[in-house]
Formats: C-alpha cells, structure tokens, sequence
C-alpha cells in the first residue's frame, strides 16, 4: 500500500522473444505468471496500475482475474500528451 513493488514480471521472463512479446496473449500469459507468484505469497486482493496504450492492458486484467485473484482497484496510468501528434507537412502546389 505504500507503493512499493512487491513482484514483477516481463513477456521476455515468460518466453517470449521477438515481436511475439508484444502481443496479447503474451500479456496475459505474463499476468498469469504474476497471479502465481501473488498466491504462492498469500496475496489475493491486488490493485492494479496499468501503463500504455494497446490489447495488453485487458489481456493483462483478464489474466489475473481467470487465475483467482480478487482485483481491487484500477488505475490508468498512460500519459496523455499536451500536443498531440506531429502534423503532417502542407502540400505545395
């Protein structure tokens, strides 16, 4: 509770290699690595901080909840930028 990182774990630690790793599935299968370890330390309420943009953020929660953790609280963390993307450059005629 007081922000400090109890585990981690990245698609690269499950197996995953290449563009492989940044699929979903390899999201969800990171999660279910996490939940192992959460019930392997008698954690079974976590708070979740998830960060980006893409598939992984739902395969990740959807990970974790099928392996019987009780998911408390969610939070978004993904920056939101001031001005957006670059334009794109005039045509000249």
């Amino acid at each position: 509770m007081a922000g400090n990182t109890l585990l981690w774990a990245s698609a690269g630690s499950v197996g995953f290699k290449g563009s492989k790793r940044s699929t979903s599935y390899a999201a969800q299968a990171t999660a279910e690595k996490i939940a192992q370890n959460c019930l392997s330390q008698n954690l079974l309420r976590v708070h979740v901080k998830l960060k980006g943009v893409g598939y992984g953020k739902e395969a990740a929660l959807r990970g974790l909840h099928t392996s019987g953790l009780k998911i408390t609280k969610i939070e978004d963390l993904t920056r939101v930028p001031f001005n957006g993307c670059r334009q794109k450059k005039r045509r000249r005629l």
